[in-house]
């Protein structure tokens, strides 16, 4: 049986919106051990207000290096643990394939998101994705929530058309928790 939706959330991708992507040729890639692995400046705090605010927090990345081995599963696990207890992290949602696997959980692909909701009872139309990449922007949007952009100007496709685009995850966390008391005041 489905639990009937009840909990909100703050989807978050990792790379660039948790930790420190690193950026070469415009273009933003993982860290490849966990010594690599640096939090952003605010982030703490940021998942900490969400927290409070009553938002289950679920990281959802793609991590391709899997697939294409040149990352091990047990390397990803330590960083994504790391994460976890770091941030309090209620779920953590890896896709470890690339484009040509074709899965249903890489984003763009809302497959991460919806799984996520339907196990833990999340109601999309309350719930939040932040991304740093036009495909975590894409994924939110067909999972039906609302999109935060962190626009770091790398050289790629453009996000669509996110709901809004902010600087970082701390003004991310400010804009949902202003949408969040709108929505209750009126």
């Amino acid at each position: 049986m489905i639990p009937a939706p009840k909990n909100k959330a703050v989807f978050l991708d990792r790379d660039g919106v948790l930790n420190r992507a690193v950026v070469r040729a415009g273009r933003p890639y993982p860290p490849a051990c966990l010594s690599e692995l640096e939090l952003l400046p605010g982030v703490r705090e940021a998942c900490a207000v969400l927290r409070d605010a009553g938002y289950l927090l679920v990281m959802v990345t793609n991590q391709p290096d899997i697939a294409r081995g040149t990352l091990t599963q047990g390397t990803l696990d330590q960083m994504n643990t790391w994460l976890a207890r770091e941030l309090h992290l209620d779920d953590v949602r890896v896709c470890p394939h690339d484009d040509r696997d074709a899965c249903a959980c890489r984003k763009p692909k809302p497959g991460l998101v919806t799984s996520a909701a339907q196990e833990h009872g999340i109601d999309l139309g309350l719930s939040f994705l932040v991304g740093d990449r036009w495909r975590d922007i894409e994924a939110g949007r067909e999972a039906g929530v609302r999109t935060v952009f962190i626009d770091y100007g790398y050289r790629e496709k453009c996000a669509p058309e996110p709901d809004c685009t902010v600087q970082n995850l701390a003004q991310a966390a400010d804009w949902i928790l202003a949408a969040t008391a709108a929505e209750v005041s009126r």
